[in-house]
């Protein structure tokens, strides 16, 4: 389950970037390696997709990590 929520960050993380570089150069990475909406160009758009609902699930086990985490001095 730990390589699957280390894959599921990395794609949520270049979906962030991409869109960073939308909103501030007007460049979409993405397009620009695999092709304006190329079957791979949406292929990577619905698996950042996926990764981005599949991030959701993992919120309630990192608070609940803080939330029970001894404290330290």
């Amino acid at each position: 389950m730990r390589a699957l929520n280390i894959i599921a960050l990395v794609l949520v993380v270049v979906g962030a970037l991409n869109w960073g570089l939308v909103g501030l150069f007007n460049f979409n990475l993405v397009s620009a390696i695999f092709g304006e909406m190329t079957a791979l160009t949406r292929v990577v758009y619905v698996l950042v997709g996926i990764a981005g609902v599949y991030t959701l699930t993992l919120f309630p086990a990192i608070s609940h990590q803080h939330t029970h985490r001894p404290l330290t001095a």
